[in-house]
């Protein structure tokens, strides 16, 4: 996020804006964000959990800056993260965490993955220090820090990306013991909701405030020392970026709120909040005029469509006939329409698309971006597939970030992890409500591997990643084998061969 920087030279790019004195600077963001930490200590359990998932919108707000890591920027959640896991760790124990990484649950794979990335990150760029370079951030003394291409070496984002990979597993046990001791998935469909309505009025005040010239108003939430990309314009739309540092970036987001809300939409889940959620959600990620967006939306959209078919083959009561008419006849014959009586419209549409898709590669951004992935691509081949060292490059997508970093180990285990995630199994006595919010966070947890399969650049996937993953994994094992013995055993059935991936 925030990493193009326009007029450089080619093999260095801009992409931080901050510095400061001293080993830590804490923003007025921070002292909220410790504030709310203190209140949810003593607070009902549920609100840690609702404000930890409303912590990830904050995508652009520094809650601290690091000038003794050349100014790395803490966001909201991750400061917001140990208060969380504290208050659980409080209600429930040590148990639910242990349990949500034992060997039988998908998050011992994030547990080997995790420790094999922190090995990486200890000794590999010690060990192939020189062979190969990368495409990694350097942090310099006046505060401005670029991506560069530079020789292998141990620095600072080793270490950030590793505390940050360990932040990882602490939100996905914190997640699956919430879930286990006090949660049910109402909660999530409620802190689902909040967050995808949040997000949305950020979305509109920031092109209300775009077109106003009070900008600054959105500035409470754009601390971060990221070069913001948040004013500007393709096609003669304002590029919706609302508290991420870009328009990209805040697609990304969006794209998993939409997948969550039509999941439950079609699963007549609250039906008529989720569905006008959805379709906002929609239209916000058409507006930011980001190619990571359609992409997605080519992802997911399909995906919906399919599995609506087949929760309409099983359960007819549950269909959505409508949607599926309208998706399959509907859509085209308004486009077709639009084409004959509108043919200037078209054009516009046409050479929108082009410059968003088409004419990406060819870019400024995509050159950038294609000799990124080279580049990882050839410290994955230098390093004899073990990878440089988690932290140690970037790329432009999340495959060729994991090879570049962590090798094809890695790699495997994030696989194995993902594909234990969706392919969990749900008690044989589940409720469709549970059954409901599993299908869910599948689909949201897809929609994020989409995105970052074509555009992430580091390895963190965000909390919000972690969260969802940790929550499907509680609701996916029956009551006793989440942690200590609290009820009833339940027996698992497997999931059928649409809800593996639903």
């Amino acid at each position: 996020m925030g990493k193009k920087g326009w007029g450089q030279p080619i093999r260095r790019w801009p992409i931080y804006a901050g510095g400061g004195t001293g080993n830590m600077n804490l923003e007025l963001m921070g002292v909220i964000t410790i504030v709310a930490g203190l209140v949810i200590l003593t607070a009902p359990i549920h609100w840690s959990f609702s404000l930890m998932v409303l912590s990830t919108l904050f995508g652009a707000a520094a809650a601290l800056s690091l000038p003794m890591l050349g100014g790395a920027t803490v966001l909201v959640p991750s400061l917001f993260l140990p208060f969380f896991a504290l208050r659980l760790f409080m209600a429930a124990g040590e148990g639910y965490f242990f349990a949500a990484l034992q060997p039988s649950q998908a998050g011992f794979w994030l547990l080997l993955l995790t420790s094999f990335g922190l090995l990486t990150a200890v000794f590999f760029p010690r060990i192939f220090q020189g062979i190969t370079e990368t495409m990694t951030v350097e942090r310099v003394a006046n505060g401005r820090n670029f991506i560069s291409l530079t020789p292998l070496r141990f620095s600072s984002n080793n270490i950030t990306q590793s505390v940050y990979s360990v932040g990882g597993v602490v939100a996905f046990a914190a997640a699956f013991a919430y879930f286990r001791k006090a949660g049910t998935p109402r909660h999530l469909i409620g802190a689902i909701v909040l967050l995808a309505t949040m997000n949305l009025a950020f979305a509109i005040a920031d092109v209300v405030t775009y077109f106003t010239q009070t900008e600054h108003i959105m500035s409470f939430f754009r601390t971060a020392n990221y070069a913001l990309l948040t004013g500007s314009e393709k096609g003669g739309l304002k590029r919706i970026s609302g508290t991420f540092p870009e328009a990209s970036t805040f697609a990304g987001y969006a794209l998993v709120l939409f997948a969550l809300t039509a999941s439950l939409w079609l699963d007549r889940m609250r039906s008529w909040t989720t569905g006008v959620l959805g379709a906002l959600s929609l239209a916000a990620l058409l507006l930011s005029t980001s190619a990571t967006a359609l992409v997605g939306i080519m992802v997911v959209v399909p995906f919906l469509w399919l599995r609506a078919i087949a929760t309409g083959l099983r359960d007819p009561a549950m269909a959505r006939p409508t949607f599926l008419v309208v998706a399959v006849a509907v859509v085209p014959l308004l486009v077709l329409i639009l084409v004959v009586l509108f043919p200037g419209i078209t054009e516009s549409l046409q050479d929108f698309i082009d410059e968003m898709l088409l004419s990406k590669a060819s870019s400024q951004s995509g050159r950038e971006r294609t000799l990124w992935n080279a580049m990882a691509y050839k410290t994955f081949l230098d390093t004899y597939g073990l990878g440089a060292g988690l932290g140690s490059a970037r790329a432009s997508s999340y495959v060729l970030v994991l090879l570049s970093n962590v090798g094809l180990l890695g790699f495997l285990f994030f696989l194995i992890f993902v594909a234990a995630v969706l392919g969990a199994r749900t008690p044989r006595n589940a409720d469709s409500e549970l059954l409901c919010v599993v299908r869910a966070c599948k689909a949201g947890v897809l929609a994020m591997v989409a995105t970052s399969a074509i555009s992430g650049t580091v390895y963190d996937l965000g909390t919000m990643f972690y969260v969802l993953t940790g929550s499907l994994a509680a609701f996916a094992v029956p009551a006793s084998a989440g942690g200590p013995a609290t009820g009833s055993q339940h027996s698992l059935r497997p999931a059928d061969s649409m809800e593996a991936f639903s």
